[in-house]
């Protein structure tokens, strides 16, 4: 690897940014592209494919074989509330390979007994979010039912760009929520990216249910997600 790709590619990592090398089979020369920058039209599906489903591999661009090898941070689900949703949604999380954190002020849910080894804060989600902000490889799933505890984090992860952002709660509840996070600042198409009601529409009924339903959503979100690229190669 390029000295030069290899400095890049340790800053991507840094900055929690997704970054794809692209190496001629035949010559061995290599270019590097990361996820924000434009790249050259021929190489746009493969590299986009590889950002989607985080797989490297041989494919044929041009007609010519290349080795494509995605660098990916490690997406991360931060769920706002210790509830019984939480503890089925931690378990679940970690065998499809998610960090999971549960972020809860309320000392009375938030305790080991309940989750044992899951990542778990004590405090209220704007002081936690000021130490570990959000990114756009991270889903947020607001399950308090409580506006003083979930709105500031879900107005972070809309302003952060996080690939998920879903909230517990009826269409009724949702609607006044909608009202409360307009008045903080945003606009339609922003709030409309709040899955709302949590989850896929699987009929779920008990909160094991209601987790597979949210995971199975922040897993189709993650992998149809937007990727945008361009026409700039960078060597």
């Amino acid at each position: 690897m390029l000295l030069e790709h290899l400095h890049k590619l340790n800053a991507a990592r840094e900055s929690r940014c997704a970054a794809v090398t692209v190496t001629e089979l035949d010559t061995g020369m290599s270019k590097l592209f990361l996820e924000d920058e434009t790249m050259e039209e021929a190489v746009v599906p493969a590299v986009q494919s590889a950002l989607r489903t985080g797989k490297s591999g041989i494919v044929e661009i041009a007609g010519r074989p290349v080795f494509i090898n995605v660098y990916l941070p490690p997406p991360r689900i931060v769920v706002v509330g210790a509830v019984h949703i939480s503890q089925a949604l931690a378990g679940m999380a970690t065998i499809a390979g998610f960090d999971l954190t549960i972020i809860d002020p309320r000392s009375a849910f938030a305790t080991p007994e309940r989750f044992g080894q899951t990542k778990l804060l004590a405090e209220w989600p704007e002081d936690v979010l000021k130490e570990t902000p959000l990114d756009a490889y991270t889903a947020l799933a607001a399950v308090t039912h409580d506006p003083k505890i979930d709105d500031f984090p879900l107005k972070a992860a809309l302003d952060a760009g996080c690939f998920y952002v879903g909230a517990l709660g009826s269409r009724k509840t949702h609607a006044g929520r909608v009202q409360r996070l307009a008045k903080l600042g945003l606009d339609e198409s922003a709030i409309s990216r709040i899955h709302a009601p949590i989850g896929l529409d699987i009929r779920a009924s008990s909160p094991a249910e209601i987790a597979v339903a949210i995971l199975a959503d922040i897993i189709q979100a993650l992998r149809t997600r937007d990727v945008t690229a361009g026409q700039r190669g960078v060597e």
